[in-house]
């Protein structure tokens, strides 16, 4: 399991939502981005320099849907 950054849960509450939270994200469930394409991308000023986007470049699509198919596979 990965180190986790919060502290203990102080309830036995807190400590059962706590440890289905770890289950999920260890399994990659949470915390996974959707679209790996940089932010800055999506700003006017990204789009007027003609950074690619799924949307605007076939291309660049066929790339993101590849490493989202690789990373489900690495699940």
């Amino acid at each position: 399991m990965a180190e986790r950054k919060s502290a203990a849960p102080k309830d036995e509450a807190q400590q059962e939502v706590q440890q289905v939270v770890d289950e999920a994200e260890d399994k990659g469930y949470i915390g996974v981005p959707v679209d790996p394409t940089p932010k800055e991308n999506y700003t006017v000023a990204g789009v007027l320099a003609g950074k690619p986007t799924p949307e605007t470049d076939a291309d660049h699509a066929r790339e993101v849907r590849q490493q989202l198919d690789d990373a489900d596979r690495q699940r």
